[in-house]
């Protein structure tokens, strides 16, 4: 798992021009491929992402230029290449809470790995036809929509539980030749009950 030394946590109160850098989506799909499959340089990136050469560079510079990426080696007379300087982008809920700026970035960034959900569930099943993992992965792998009803306590409970055994399942497989790279995703997310109006009809807003 991640030491602090590989988080990058954002503070709404210092770091304001970081996040309006942040909250653009090209530069958090970058950002998202360079954490995901390693360094690459720019035409790389662009040939993912259907963007020019240029546009790819520019958002690249911009990213390193507040601290997310930087040159992962020197090559002379070659293209640079960019490499992630932290393997996850955490921030306090509460604290992006208190700036519109903070609630822009949190929910777009949400809908990021949304989408990002979606591209790793069509990686994932091109994967599993044409043999690129093996039957063991059958079983484990899978999306899950449970609905419990917890306290605010519980769920915070819950998150720190999850952290924890992935912290612990991440250590004893660090070494193992036999481990594969997994896109993990979690959400808690309480839902107000619907109201309803002097009719009796739900209201569904």
């Amino acid at each position: 798992m991640d030491s602090d030394e590989h988080k990058r946590v954002l503070d709404p109160e210092h770091d304001t021009a970081a996040l309006k850098a942040l909250t653009h989506p090209l530069r958090i799909r970058l950002l998202g491929l360079l954490r995901q499959d390693g360094p690459a340089t720019a035409s790389e990136l662009a040939t993912r992402t259907g963007e020019s050469s240029a546009s790819a560079s520019y958002h690249l510079r911009v990213l390193a230029k507040y601290g997310f990426i930087s040159e992962a080696e020197h090559r002379d007379g070659r293209e640079r290449r960019w490499r992630a300087l932290h393997t996850v982008t955490s921030w306090s809920n509460e604290s992006m809470e208190s700036s519109p700026a903070g609630r822009a970035f949190v929910s777009l960034a949400r809908r990021r790995q949304i989408e990002h959900l979606e591209t790793s569930l069509a990686r994932h099943e091109a994967d599993m036809t044409a043999g690129r993992l093996g039957q063991e992965w059958v079983e484990p792998s899978g999306i899950s929509d449970l609905m419990p009803r917890l306290t605010a306590r519980s769920l915070t409970e819950l998150w720190d539980a999850v952290a924890r055994k992935l912290e612990e399942l991440t250590a004893r497989d660090a070494d193992d030749p036999s481990a594969q790279q997994v896109v993990l995703f979690t959400a808690g997310l309480p839902l107000a009950p619907h109201e309803r109006d002097d009719t009796g009809r739900e209201d569904a807003s």
